[in-house]
C-alpha cells in the first residue's frame, strides 16, 4: 500500500526540528517494518488546533486523488488537537484511508468517545445529504408549478461547438428567484433538467439580466 508520513510540530523553535527529524525517522522505520510505499512526506510547523495548515492540504489532496492508501504518524495529536482532530480524523476515514500510528505500533485505535462523535458527525451529514435532495426536489416541483418548461430549451442542446457562452433560460431564472429560491437552488434546479450551470452563472446571468432592465 502507499503511504504519507505526517509529521507535526507545534512552533518553530529550534529544538523542534530535532523532533520533526526524529518522527520522520520513526515514521520510515514503521513504513518499511509494514511493507509500504512512501509517496510523499509532508512536514510543517503549526498548532494542532489550526486547520487551515498546508501541509492537511496537500495531504488531503493526495487522499482525495487515491495517490495514497495508509497515513502514517507519530501519534494522534500530531494530526490535530481538540475538534480540529475529530474533523480531520473524520474527513481521513471517509476517504477509505487507514491511519498508523507509532504510539498504536500499527493501525490506530480510536477512543470510544471519538468514535461516538464520528459517528454521530457521519449521520448528521447523512442528513444534510437527504435535506439537501430533498430541498432539490421541491425546487424543481415547484419550477415546473410555476410553468417551468425544460423540454422547451433543452431541443438545441449539442448543436453547436466550442466553449460558447453557457445558454440558460433567463425568464425561467427570474421567475424563479422571484418565487424564494436562491441562486444554489436555482442552479440545482436547472441541472436537475438538463442545464449543466453553477450558482456563480446563475447568480451573474440574474445580474446581467438586472443591469440590462436598469439601462
Amino acid at each position: 500500500m502507499r503511504a504519507i508520513i505526517y509529521c507535526r510540530v507545534s512552533t518553530e523553535k529550534e529544538a523542534q526540528e530535532t523532533s520533526l527529524t526524529r518522527q520522520e525517522e520513526e515514521l520510515r522505520k514503521l513504513a518499511s517494518k509494514s511493507e509500504f510505499e512512501i509517496v510523499s512526506i509532508i512536514k510543517e510547523q503549526a498548532s494542532g488546533y489550526e486547520l487551515n495548515r498546508d501541509g492537511i492540504f496537500e495531504m488531503l489532496d493526495i487522499f482525495k486523488k487515491k495517490q495514497a492508501d495508509v497515513l502514517l504518524i507519530q501519534d494522534e495529536t500530531r494530526l490535530g488537537r481538540g475538534n480540529a482532530k475529530i474533523a480531520l480524523f473524520h474527513v481521513i476515514i471517509k476517504e477509505g484511508v487507514k491511519i498508523y500510528s507509532i504510539s498504536h505500533d500499527g493501525e490506530i485505535e480510536l477512543s470510544d468517545s471519538d468514535s461516538m462523535v464520528i459517528n454521530i458527525v457521519g449521520i448528521v451529514e447523512e442528513y444534510q445529504r437527504k435535506l439537501h435532495n430533498i430541498k432539490i426536489k421541491r425546487g424543481m416541483q415547484r419550477a415546473v408549478e410555476n410553468g417551468f418548461r425544460p423540454q422547451k430549451n433543452l431541443s438545441n442542446q449539442g448543436m453547436g461547438g466550442g466553449r460558447e457562452r453557457k445558454e440558460v433560460p433567463i425568464e425561467e431564472i427570474v421567475k424563479l428567484r422571484k418565487n424564494g429560491l436562491t441562486f444554489a437552488e436555482i442552479a440545482a434546479t436547472l441541472r436537475g433538467f438538463g442545464y449543466q450551470v453553477s450558482k456563480a452563472t446563475i447568480n451573474r446571468r440574474y445580474l446581467e439580466y438586472q443591469v440590462s432592465e436598469e439601462d
